[in-house]
């Protein structure tokens, strides 16, 4: 029954219009962490954004400093990456972004 409700609710909204917004969104929020050091690639496809470390993430600082963005994010390996629900506004598309941005910096 949730997973019919869930379909139902995405088949209710515009949602590839939803996707390309969000897409706009993660790559000009993420695009200033090309300029982060040890950054070694950002790359957005649709509702995900990574940035990729040229080393493995530091878990416990990646995680403060998201949270300190008011974001849970789960890093893994040398990716600190976001993949948000079709329903995001843009403040808050903002705010993962800037959560990833911060992660990638101090983890």
């Amino acid at each position: 029954a949730v997973a019919c409700a869930s379909i139902d609710l995405l088949l209710g909204q515009d949602w590839r219009t939803e996707v390309k917004r969000i897409e706009a969104g993660l790559r000009e929020g993420l695009a200033p962490a090309l300029e982060l050091p040890g950054v070694r690639d950002v790359r957005v496809l649709g509702a995900i954004g990574v940035v990729q470390l040229d080393h493995e993430v530091d878990m416990g600082a990646a995680t403060r400093a998201a949270v300190r963005e008011g974001v849970w994010l789960r890093p893994f390996r040398d990716l600190v990456y976001t993949m948000p629900p079709y329903v995001t506004d843009d403040a808050d598309l903002a705010r993962i972004t800037r959560a990833v941005c911060a992660a990638a910096r101090e983890g």
